[in-house]
């Protein structure tokens, strides 16, 4: 795989406008980590400008664990995110060029009207992942009514489950089949995790072939979302930046693995090797 052409060299004359604006939506007790391990990836990709979309009740172990990241805090409940945070959400909108939701967002009922809100009426390309998925089952009309042209989906296997509403031993048999039906229907990206991750559009199918099982563990669905948010705010289109991000996780993984050992690895890791990884595809 070759890295795209505005990964290779940036001009000198440059800012960090050009590289793109993330906003991570997010977070609730418990769950910080994963919206720092999503807003980390996509600034170590390449992105310009990150922030956060987090409870403002939170707010202040997301000040002290993010440094080169900004926070919003947006309206909650007892710590959940809460619908009005809509509001707040839309006056940032002009400005950002790519939405990551769901990272430990939880499934309280305001933070699911949110998400499903949030996907709907925002019209820049969105990556969902977590609950922001698990907010979507059962309501996947919101798919078709949604104003994004751009939507990456990132399921491991129970969440897919849980869309299609089919046994997981059902779409491990037929995952591809099923995979892109599911995309060619609702018009989007869909990334299923797991072994040999795969990503398609409906047309085309990528089976990947980078990674190990040191990354069965918790928060590296978080970091691939990060990196695909990453790639998104660079200009890739939507499958284009799945599939990239798709294999530079992985291969970020191996590297890592390398050193650290496959029973060692945790998802921070990851996000420390994406320059190796990086690098090693200049090279190719």
């Amino acid at each position: 795989m070759l890295l795209p052409v505005q990964l290779r060299k940036r001009k000198f004359d440059t800012h960090k406008g050009d590289y793109g604006y993330v906003f991570v939506l997010g977070g609730s007790p418990g769950l910080t980590g994963a919206v720092c391990l999503c807003a980390n990836a996509a600034l170590r990709m390449g992105a310009g400008l990150i922030k956060v979309g987090i409870p403002q009740s939170l707010n202040s172990i997301f000040e002290a664990k993010l440094t080169e990241v900004m926070s919003m805090p947006l309206y909650d409940v007892s710590g959940y995110l809460s619908e009005r945070a809509f509001v707040q959400i839309g006056e940032l909108d002009e400005k950002v060029d790519v939405y990551a939701i769901g990272c430990g967002a939880s499934l309280h009922h305001s933070t699911k009207k949110l998400i499903l809100k949030v996907i709907s009426q925002i019209e820049k390309p969105l990556v969902v992942d977590a609950d922001g998925i698990n907010s979507l089952a059962g309501c996947l009309a919101v798919l078709k009514k949604r104003k994004t042209k751009n939507l990456v989906l990132t399921p491991h296997l129970g969440e897919f489950s849980r869309l299609l509403k089919l046994d997981r031993a059902t779409i491990k048999r037929r995952r591809k089949e099923l995979l892109k039906q599911f995309a060619l229907k609702y018009n989007l990206t869909l990334v299923l995790k797991g072994y040999r991750t795969l990503v398609s559009d409906g047309r085309r199918l990528f089976e990947n072939n980078s990674g190990n099982p040191g990354m069965a563990t918790a928060g590296m669905g978080d970091v691939l979302t990060g990196i695909i948010a990453g790639l998104l705010a660079q200009g890739l289109e939507s499958f284009e930046a799945a599939q990239l991000g798709v294999y530079l996780h992985g291969l970020a993984a191996d590297l890592a693995a390398r050193e650290k050992t496959e029973n060692c690895l945790i998802a921070s890791d990851v996000i420390d090797y994406l320059p190796k990884a990086i690098k090693k595809l200049r090279k190719s």
